[in-house]
C-alpha cells in the first residue's frame, strides 16, 4: 500500500517481461512511482494563509487530546530527494504544535558505541512514549538507501535489511503506535533547480553541502533504490505517503493535513472503545486539484508516415512470431 500526497493509494502490479524488454518495462515503472509527485502541485499565498490559523489550532487541539488520553505514541518518519524541503516540514511542525510534547531527532553516521549494537538500537532510544509525537529525521531507512545506491551492499543485503525494518515497525504498530511515513520527492531537474537557488543565496548557502551535488550526479541511482524500498517496505500498518516537495506551500499543508487526520482517526477509534491490533494512516486529503487523470493527455496524434512506419514495423514483428510458432508446431 503505497500514498500520494494527492490521489491516495497507487501500487503497480509486476508483469512478467521477456528479456528483451525488461529494462524498458522496469524504468517505466518506476518512473510511475513517483509520476504523480512531479505533477505541478502548487498553493496560493492567499490560500495558505487563510486555512493555516485553523489547521494550527486543529493540529494543537489534537495534540493535546493525544496527551491526555496517553494510549499510543505518533511516530512520524520524514525521508526523501535532497533539496525537497524536509528540514523545513520538520520545523513548521514544531511551529504549529507545542514543541514541548514533540521529540525531534535528525540522525547522522552511528557512532562508535552505536556501531558495537544491533542496528535499531539507537533508533529504539528515540522512539517517543505515548501520549507524544516524535519526528525522526534520517531514520533507519536512510543507510540502506545510501548503502544501496552507492554499491556498498548487494541487493540481497538490502532486502534482508528490509525485511528486518518490515519486522520492526509491525512490532511497534502493534504495540499501538501510529506510524506515518514521507518521502519528500523532487524531479531530477527540480531538485537541481532547487540546489541552484539554495546556492545563490548567501542566507541559504550553507544548506547545500557536497554530498547535496553528488547526491544530484547519482539521482538515477538513488531513484531506482528508492522504488524498490518504497514498494516492499510499504504495508497496512505503515504506508508510504508521497509528498511533491518543489513548492513548499504545497508540501507544509499536505503534511499537516495528513498528520491532522491520521491522529483524529485514531482518537475517534480510541473512543468507540476499539482498539486495532495495526492502524494505518487513512488516505491523505486532498490538496489541490491535480492528479493523475486530469493531467492525461488523451489526445495524442500521429504523423501519417510515423504511423505508417509504426504499422509496417509492428506488422513484421507478428508474422514473424507467427512462422516462429507454427513452425514449432510442425516439429
Amino acid at each position: 500500500m503505497l500514498h500520494t500526497g494527492i490521489e491516495g493509494i497507487i501500487g503497480f502490479v509486476a508483469h512478467p517481461a521477456r528479456a528483451g524488454e525488461i529494462h524498458g518495462s522496469l524504468r517505466f515503472r518506476e518512473t510511475m512511482m513517483f509520476e504523480s509527485a512531479e505533477l505541478e502541485h502548487k498553493i496560493a499565498k492567499a490560500e495558505y494563509d487563510r486555512v493555516v490559523p485553523r489547521l494550527r489550532a486543529d493540529l494543537l487541539d489534537t495534540q493535546f487530546d493525544i496527551g491526555q488520553l496517553g494510549k499510543f505514541a505518533v511516530l512520524i518518519l520524514i525521508n526523501g530527494v535532497e533539496g525537497s524541503g524536509r528540514g523545513q516540514v520538520v520545523n513548521q511542525l514544531n511551529a504549529w504544535m507545542d514543541p514541548r510534547h514533540i521529540l525531534t531527532y535528525a540522525f547522522g553516521e552511528a557512532s562508535d558505541d552505536e556501531i558495537e549494537r544491533p542496528y535499531m538500537w539507537r533508533f529504539w532510544r528515540a522512539l517517543p512514549p505515548k501520549g507524544k509525537i516524535g519526528i525522526l529525521f534520517g531514520n533507519w531507512y536512510s543507510e540502506p538507501i545510501q548503502g544501496r545506491a552507492l554499491k556498498q551492499i548487494k541487493r540481497a543485503d538490502l532486502d534482508r535489511q528490509l525485511r528486518d525494518i518490515n519486522r520492526f515497525e509491525m512490532m511497534l504498530a502493534s504495540g499501538g503506535d501510529l506510524i506515518l511515513k514521507f518521502w519528500f520527492h523532487l524531479a531530477k531537474d527540480q531538485q537541481k533547480s532547487r540546489l541552484d537557488a539554495l546556492s545563490k543565496s548567501a542566507k541559504t548557502r550553507w544548506r547545500v553541502s557536497e554530498a547535496d551535488w553528488r547526491y544530484l550526479k547519482r539521482y538515477d541511482r538513488y531513484r531506482d533504490v528508492s522504488d524498490h524500498v518504497l514498494r516492499t517496505t510499504s504495508t497496512g500498518h505503515s504506508p508510504w505517503i508521497v509528498v511533491a516537495g518543489a513548492d513548499e506551500r504545497y508540501r507544509t499543508l499536505t503534511v499537516g493535513r495528513t498528520v491532522l487526520e491520521s491522529m483524529r482517526k485514531r482518537l475517534d477509534l480510541e473512543a468507540k472503545g476499539w482498539t486495532p491490533p495495526v492502524t494505518a494512516a487513512p488516505l491523505p486529503p486532498v490538496t489541490d486539484a491535480v492528479d493523475l487523470i486530469s493531467s492525461l493527455k488523451l489526445h495524442q496524434p500521429m504523423a501519417k508516415a510515423q504511423y505508417d512506419a509504426e504499422l509496417e514495423r509492428l506488422q513484421g514483428r507478428l508474422a514473424l512470431l507467427m512462422r516462429s510458432a507454427a513452425a514449432k508446431n510442425a516439429r
